[in-house]
């Protein structure tokens, strides 16, 4: 197993060629084969000035789905953004804005994983009728549509559950924010949804706006 800091290939530099690193990095970490790029006192010395990373990652705040562990990264290749749930709000719409229009990031990902605590308490409280209290209701009620969606479509299954909101997600940025849409449209930026496995780590695709992303 691979422990020292290796150079990559040059930064991607269109959606494709990022989804193509994000998995080529996923790859290595099932494997074992982890190269930890981009972790050395040079790279950190390089970046002091500005960054101009070519993902950004909008996952779930689990402790389990650390993306610049499971897509083998280092400093400067993602920029994060993490709530429960990947629950969208002014704040991480914001965010997600900052990193495609000012930093030129050209892919979007939105990240779900199985077992997810904030699918599943939105699911039982949907079951039973029963909200929670203080902000944890806030988190319940956005994913609430995506798992009454699930329900109409069939999918009872949790797992279900998490990849229709996944996909409920991306699909909703490009609704509420011009910025990401605008990008998007003119072939500067696209947005996926993946879910991720815990058991054995695959990050798997399940939604995609590219046609040259599958």
């Amino acid at each position: 197993m691979s422990t020292e800091t290796t150079s990559v290939d040059p930064a991607p530099r269109t959606p494709s060629e990022a989804w193509r690193a994000l998995q080529e990095g996923n790859a290595r970490f099932i494997s074992g084969d982890k190269l930890h790029p981009h972790q050395d006192a040079q790279r950190r010395e390089s970046l002091a000035e500005s960054q101009k990373p070519f993902a950004v990652i909008f996952g779930c705040s689990d402790s389990r789905l650390a993306a610049e562990i499971i897509f083998d990264l280092g400093l400067g290749d993602a920029f994060v953004i993490r709530t429960a749930g990947q629950v969208i709000d002014n704040a991480v719409l914001g965010s997600l804005e900052f990193a495609i229009d000012v930093l030129g990031t050209p892919l979007i990902m939105v990240l779900g994983h199985d077992s997810c605590g904030a699918v599943t308490a939105t699911k039982n409280s949907v079951e039973s009728g029963e909200l929670p209290t203080g902000f944890q209701r806030d988190l319940v009620e956005r994913i609430t549509p995506s798992v009454l969606q699930a329900q109409r479509s069939g999918n009872a299954d949790l797992q279900d559950m998490v990849v229709e909101h996944t996909k409920q997600t991306a699909a909703r940025m490009l609704d509420q924010s011009t910025v990401i849409s605008g990008a998007v449209s003119r072939g500067e930026a696209a947005v996926i949804g993946v879910f991720y496995h815990l058991a054995d780590g695959k990050a798997e695709l399940v939604y995609s706006d590219d046609p040259q992303i599958s």
